[in-house]
C-alpha cells in the first residue's frame, strides 16, 4: 500500500481501551491456558486516568474522529466508568458507544445511558449454556448476559448490537438459534470470523467459518437481501430479512479484507496507539501526557502516526505474518 493510500484513509472512529482486565476468558483473545490467576495485568498507575482519556479524545475529534468506543479487556469493570462517559459526552458530535460481555450490564446500564452513552455492542458466543462456558470459561450463565441487554434496552441504548465470534467446531451449530432468537428481539446480530488476533489464541484457518457461509445457512430458512453500508469504512457487510425483521452483519477481516477503508485507530488502556489491531507495537502518547506536552504536541504526535499507516496485515495474509508477534485482543479491544 503507498503513503497515498494511507493519506487517502481518514481518521474517523477511534476504539479507546479503558482496562486490561476481564471478567471471563474467551478462546477469541483471553486463553485460560494464558491469562491464568498469575497473570500481570496493568498496574493502575499505568493505566491512563479519565481526564487523560478524555483530553486525548479531544485531540483525536480534532483530527476528525466522529465515532468513539469505549472496550478493553472488559470496560466495565473499570470503577466508575460513568464518570468518563460524562467527560467523553460533552464533545460534540460524537457518536459515543460500548462494547462489553455483558456480565456487569445489568447494573450500569441506566448509569451509563444518564451519563450521555450511545449504543451498546455486547458480545456473546452462543445461547447454549454448555457452549457458552466452554468458550468464555465462566462462571455466570448465559441469562446474565441477556439480562443485561434487556436492561440496555429498557435504559434506551438503541439498537443493540451482538457480537458473535464463530469458530468450527466449537458454536457454529449455534448459528441459526441465535439468528432465530435476535430477530425476535429486533437486536442486530453480527457474526465474526475467527481471526488471528495476538499470539495466544491458537488460531488455524481451519477454524474459521466465513461470512459467507454463514449468511447462506441463514438466507436459506430466513431469506435476506443486502443492505448498503452507513458510511465508507465500515467493517460489517449488512443483510436484512426480506420480510422486514431486521438484519444482521457480517465481519469478513479474514476471508474478505477491508483494509484500504480501514478508518479505525485504537488507543490502549496504558495510552499506545495502534494504527491495526494486528499491529505489533503501539506509539506511546502517556510519556508525552506526563511530561507536560500541549494540545498542539498531541495533535501533531498522531498526525504523525497516521499518516504514514500502512497497515494491510489482512490482505497479506501469509504463514510468514501469521507467526509474527502481535497487540493481544484483550489489550486493545476489537
Amino acid at each position: 500500500m503507498s503513503l497515498t493510500d494511507a493519506l487517502n484513509r481518514p481518521l474517523r472512529d477511534l476504539r479507546l481501551s479503558v482496562t486490561d482486565r476481564c471478567n471471563f476468558r474467551c478462546v477469541y483473545c483471553m486463553p485460560k491456558e494464558v491469562f491464568g490467576p498469575d497473570y500481570k495485568f496493568l498496574d493502575r498507575s499505568q493505566v491512563l486516568t479519565f481526564e487523560e482519556i478524555a483530553r486525548l479524545a479531544r485531540v483525536f475529534v480534532g483530527h476528525g474522529v466522529r465515532k468513539i468506543r469505549i472496550t478493553g479487556g472488559e470496560p466495565l469493570v473499570r470503577r466508575e466508568l460513568h464518570k468518563l462517559i460524562a467527560m467523553l459526552a460533552e464533545i460534540p458530535d460524537l457518536d459515543l458507544t460500548l462494547t462489553t460481555n455483558g456480565a456487569l450490564l445489568a447494573q450500569q446500564a441506566r448509569a451509563l445511558k444518564e451519563a450521555g452513552l450511545k449504543r451498546v455492542t455486547v458480545s456473546l458466543d452462543s445461547l447454549d449454556e454448555s457452549v457458552f462456558r466452554a468458550m468464555n470459561d465462566v462462571d455466570f450463565p448465559v441469562a446474565k448476559v441477556l439480562e443485561g441487554m434487556e436492561a440496555a434496552a429498557d435504559a434506551g441504548l438503541w439498537p443493540i448490537k451482538v457480537n458473535m465470534v464463530v469458530k468450527r467446531g466449537m458454536n457454529e451449530q449455534s448459528i441459526l438459534p441465535m439468528a432465530r432468537y435476535f430477530r425476535e428481539k429486533c437486536y442486530i446480530l453480527r457474526f465474526i470470523e475467527y481471526m488471528d488476533v495476538g499470539s495466544t489464541n491458537g488460531w488455524r484457518m481451519d477454524d474459521v467459518v466465513s461470512a459467507a457461509e454463514i449468511v447462506r445457512l441463514i438466507d436459506a430458512e430466513m431469506p435476506l437481501e443486502p443492505m448498503s453500508p452507513n458510511h465508507v469504512g465500515e467493517v460489517a457487510e449488512r443483510w436484512r430479512y426480506k420480510d422486514g425483521s431486521g438484519e444482521i452483519g457480517g465481519v469478513a477481516s479474514v476471508t474478505q479484507p477491508f483494509c484500504r477503508d480501514c478508518n479505525r485507530a485504537r488507543l490502549s488502556a496504558e495510552g499506545k496507539l495502534y494504527t491495526c489491531l494486528f499491529a505489533l507495537n503501539g506509539f506511546d502518547f502517556r510519556p508525552l501526557m506526563r511530561g507536560g506536552a500541549s494540545d498542539d504536541e498531541l495533535s501533531a504526535a498522531i498526525a504523525s502516526v497516521w499518516r504514514v499507516r500502512a497497515d494491510r496485515y489482512s490482505e497479506i495474509r501469509s504463514e510468514g505474518t501469521i507467526a509474527l508477534p502481535k497487540v493481544e485482543m484483550s489489550h486493545i479491544g476489537g
